[in-house]
């Protein structure tokens, strides 16, 4: 197996994001790699199985993929039309099936393909390689055969995903302990997070959250062990890629951190009121996909049009950390600025009081039409979303249950102020009072303790099935306990001499221009302190270590002093996520310089972090990693197991209990 050299290690070379990196990858490494003598200017078939189609599509498009001289695009086990005459690509799992499926489109005396250009995702285990050269008939047919190490799903810029959508059931549901899904959980994840590493050509040290102290008194569950398993089976896989890729690094050269959900049960279910956070949580979007209506063209019925909510949308990527305040208030400005800017716009704008338009109007407003009505298709989109989610907020009385959410999680209020709304907001939605609930048992454990939490309960009408995802936090609280006072951040109560009770501590230097923006994901003090050094190896241990007795300095202290001398250099701020950054005035156009220097952004950059969350990650916890990137000048990339909104991380916990029941069985 060869396997294509790039440099792109946060140690050397032009500084490429991770979302770039893959990116290019599969379109110049990987699809541009088989033009080659007599197949350079033919056209190829791209076969791929139902993982590889789905790396592919997070990080490229159709258009992207058509340059690249591919003029279909094939799913490996459907039935496909004989093409003898071109050449394919086949992008595919390392499985048995697959490689049985390849080899017998490409033996026999008519094969499907001319010539194949086969490409893995992940590393080939031996049986495999001899299966296929064992196969005299297919090897002269084959044009090359490379392991990609390319597994993984880039969900953002700085994010991607492993897409084990159980694993906070396989991981951590109840009877787990004997359960080959658990393993099989845990190597899947641990392969696919490999590769995000063989990719960007980056050594890490691989930090975990450690389990309790072993001794006689405590006994070690299997939910406590997830994170040493899986940093375990990554080490495993990192050490044979030092072994095996051309020049991989000998040293480390990133950092780390692999953690679960139990380190902070609130995210997940608090209301973010960021314009993402805000568009996944309120408005039942498929993924990024946002189906609205538009005017008919012909004069009839308005017609339906989705639109992705994605970087390559302005607008999108200026506000989408915005609090939603903040970015409606944007949004006004730069429709009003448009307006009195553009002339197109004006004349639309002045027509709309039943003035007829003049011909001179309508010839000025047909000069300037192709530029306005693709920037008001923009602004006008985004207007129409916020204006819905606004409209959301006023309806169901959200301002008040998100003060109220805050208020608990930071000592402010306490079981008196849950009982005052449960009683006086009869109307609020099921969905609201148990996410209240939820949010009240992870602050105070003690007070859902045997039967304690019944009455609660039942004062929100809460359906069993409700009651069964409030009860399923405890499967969660994971090894918080032994460790409540070493930890300050992650214990249920802070220090005894302090008299109001929380799980999150005011942040200092950082001012709350905008109402419930207080709120902040534990991985953000984690982030932090790892890039001071400042985790305590007793509680985050490290597979580089030579012994886990190593105290002192730590050795991620080493990855730190080498950054690059770049740390003043300033970043655009787009990626910071403070709600109350200073605003220019904006003609309405400004939004499309934040994607033409996107890429200026990670030049001269400090050696980057990696955070990983076993059980799902949060949109508040993917921008804490943009706004630390800039706060840090290293690119911190965050990874999961799964993206997760509120509605759907909620649906996952009622499936810690439920038994023969599938995601698609339970709902809100």
């Amino acid at each position: 197996m060869s396997f294509s050299d790039s440099d792109t290690s946060s140690t050397g070379g032009d500084y490429k994001s991770f979302k770039q990196i893959s990116r290019d990858r599969l379109l110049h490494e990987m699809l541009r790699s088989t033009k080659t003598g007599d197949s350079k200017s033919t056209w190829k078939v791209l076969i791929m199985d139902k993982v590889t189609v789905k790396v592919m599509s997070y990080s490229c498009k159709m258009a992207d993929i058509t340059e690249e001289g591919v003029s279909l695009v094939e799913d490996l086990f459907r039935r496909r039309q004989p093409l003898p005459t071109m050449d394919a690509i086949y992008f595919i799992q390392p499985s048995r099936e697959n490689v049985v499926m390849f080899l017998s489109d490409m033996s026999g005396r008519v094969p499907l393909y001319k010539k194949a250009y086969v490409f893995f995702s992940s590393s080939v285990p031996q049986d495999l390689v001899k299966i296929i050269k064992s196969d005299t008939s297919v090897i002269g047919r084959i044009g090359a055969l490379r392991e990609m190490n390319l597994e993984y799903f880039a969900v953002d810029s700085q994010g991607f995903i492993t897409d084990n959508e159980r694993a906070l059931e396989e991981l951590f549901g109840q009877n787990v302990e004997n359960s080959r899904k658990y393993d099989a959980c845990v190597n899947v994840m641990a392969s696919r997070i490999a590769t995000v590493f063989a990719s960007l050509r980056e050594f890490p040290f691989v930090r975990f959250r450690a389990a309790k102290s072993l001794d006689a008194s405590t006994v070690t569950t299997f939910r406590e062990l997830v994170p040493t398993k899986l940093a375990a089976a990554v080490w495993n896989h990192i050490a044979q890629y030092k072994k095996n890729i051309a020049n991989f690094p000998q040293t480390e050269t990133c950092e780390f951190l692999i953690l679960d959900r139990s380190i902070d049960q609130i995210a997940p279910i608090i209301h973010e009121w960021t314009y993402d956070a805000m568009c996944h949580d309120l408005l039942n979007m498929e993924g990024n996909k946002y189906v609205h209506e538009v005017p008919s063209k012909t004069g009839g019925q308005p017609e339906k049009k989705e639109v992705l909510l994605e970087d390559h949308d302005p607008v999108w990527l200026e506000l989408r950390h915005a609090h939603i305040a903040d970015a409606s208030e944007r949004l006004h400005e730069k429709m009003t600025n448009f307006v009195s800017k553009n002339k197109a716009a004006q004349i639309h704008h002045s027509s709309r009081d039943g003035s007829e338009l003049s011909t001179r109007d309508l010839q000025k407003m047909v000069q300037a039409l192709p530029q306005y009505s693709e920037q008001i298709d923009k602004l006008s989109l985004h207007v129409e979303i916020a204006g819905k989610i606004n409209k959301i907020i006023r309806d169901t009385g959200l301002r008040e249950l998100g003060q109220l959410e805050q208020d608990l999680v930071f000592g402010d209020a306490g079981t008196k102020e849950v009982i005052n709304f449960l009683r006086t907001k009869q109307d609020a939605t099921p969905e609201y009072k148990l996410r209240l609930l939820m949010i009240y048992s992870a602050v105070y454990p003690e007070k859902f303790e045997g039967d304690k939490g019944l009455k609660l309960m039942q004062l929100a009408r809460l359906s069993p099935d409700d009651m069964n995802a409030v009860n399923n936090m405890r499967l969660l609280e994971g090894f918080t306990d032994s460790k409540k006072s070493s930890s300050g951040g992650f214990s249920l109560k802070f220090d005894a001499q302090k008299k109001k009770l929380g799980v999150r501590k005011d942040r200092t230097g950082e001012e709350e221009t905008w109402q419930l923006s207080r709120f902040y994901p534990m991985i953000e003090d984690l982030i932090e302190k790892l890039g001071k050094g400042e985790l305590p190896k007793d509680e985050y241990s490290c597979m580089n270590d030579p012994s886990p007795t190593v105290h002192g300095t730590s050795q991620s202290t080493s990855v730190r002093t080498t950054q690059a001398p770049g740390a003043a250099h300033s970043m655009r701020s787009r990626r910071t996520a403070t709600w109350a950054r200073p605003r220019n005035s904006d003609d309405g156009y400004s939004s499309d310089s934040v994607l033409r220097h996107a890429s200026s952004d990670f030049k001269r950059m400090g050696q980057r972090i990696f955070v990983f969350i076993i059980g799902g990650a949060t949109r508040s916890e993917l921008r804490v990693c943009h706004k630390l990137t800039t706060k840090l000048k290293r690119e911190v990339i965050l990874g999961s197991s799964s993206l997760d909104d509120p509605p759907n991380f909620i649906t996952k916990l009622k499936l810690l209990t439920a038994q023969d029941l599938s995601i698609d069985d339970l709902h809100i």
